[in-house]
């Protein structure tokens, strides 16, 4: 892939105009139990398609040139693949999904039932489809990147412009980082908004690839092991995504499996919403926080989560 340009300020405009009425405006959830209610869950889990997926592929696919691709795919581990599908059924286009095998049944299950075609493939094929920018089985297709495209950031943007109009206080935010382009995204728009609070990653231990990569000073591939948090943890942090990433912003926060497990059971009980792992994270992320900072955001990147893993951790399991 050729090197990453990012999204300017006006292009952060055009693509909140863009996804005015299709993707939501978000409520921000405090948790009452934070001192001072000092986080607050910028609730993206709301969206259509359950992630903020929903603003990048929307933004990307709201512009298509006259002469429209037969059809459009991506590469994903359900969101993006979700957002992708409810955005072509309700543009009329066809959709093509890879997915690794281990995807999540709950997203898979709903990928095709809004009509896009579900093609599972081993983790190291779907893996090099991202790295590749496409796959040579689908060259007809328009390629819609999960995170690593000027489009989908710009739509991932938005969601700085609006916290930063929602918490115009704030003095940190927290962002799952899975390839980057949520938490690059949401720093952008911040920062076109004029909001200058640094930007923090977070990460679970079972797979840390930028906390890794700021420690060896270059990209490395971290010893991944299996967990209930599947939206973040990818093989290493991408070398377009990386120069950006390790500029921008302020560092990674790691946090253990059973913090994120606390983490998910403390917001759905205090604002009754059920979270994927990677928003529990970058919550379990912010309480590690609260000492250093006042006001914290964190965003709460997604809900699509299978019901049997809510139940087990619900009930006091860690994964």
């Amino acid at each position: 892939m050729e090197a990453l340009g990012l999204p300017g300020v006006a292009e952060i405009r055009r693509a909140a105009d863009r996804l005015a009425g299709v993707a939501d405006h978000t409520p921000m959830l405090r948790l009452a139990s934070a001192p001072d209610s000092s986080i607050a869950i910028k609730a993206e889990c709301l969206q259509p398609t359950g992630s903020f997926k929903v603003r990048g592929a929307g933004n990307l696919l709201s512009h298509l040139p006259g002469d429209r691709p037969p059809f459009v795919y991506t590469a994903s581990a359900g969101n993006m693949a979700l957002a992708m599908a409810w955005h072509a059924e309700r543009l009329g286009i066809r959709a093509v999904a890879i997915v690794p095998e281990t995807a999540p049944a709950a997203k898979t299950a709903r990928i095709a039932d809004l009509g896009a075609e579900v093609v599972s493939v081993p983790f190291d094929a779907w893996w090099q489809a991202m790295v590749d920018g496409g796959s040579a089985a689908f060259a007809d297709g328009l390629f819609v990147h999960p995170f690593c495209d000027p489009a989908v950031i710009a739509g991932n943007a938005v969601i700085g412009l609006e916290i930063a109009a929602q918490e115009p206080g704030v003095d940190a935010v927290v962002v799952p980082f899975g390839g980057g382009g949520l938490v690059l995204g949401v720093y952008l728009g911040l920062r076109a908004a004029g909001c200058t609070a640094p930007v923090y990653a977070a990460e679970v231990e079972t797979a840390a690839p930028f906390a890794l990569a700021r420690a060896a000073g270059h990209p490395v591939e971290p010893d991944r092991a299996r967990s209930f948090v599947d939206g973040i943890g990818g093989r290493a942090v991408f070398a377009q995504i990386w120069p950006h990433a390790e500029q921008n912003l302020a560092g990674s926060v790691v946090v253990s499996i059973a913090e994120t497990a606390a983490a998910l059971r403390l917001v759905a009980r205090e604002t009754k919403l059920l979270v994927e792992g990677a928003a529990a994270a970058a919550v379990a992320a912010a309480r590690k926080l609260q000492d250093t900072h006042a006001r914290i955001v964190v965003v709460g990147s997604g809900g699509n989560i299978d019901h049997d893993v809510v139940a087990r951790i619900l009930t006091g399991a860690d994964a």
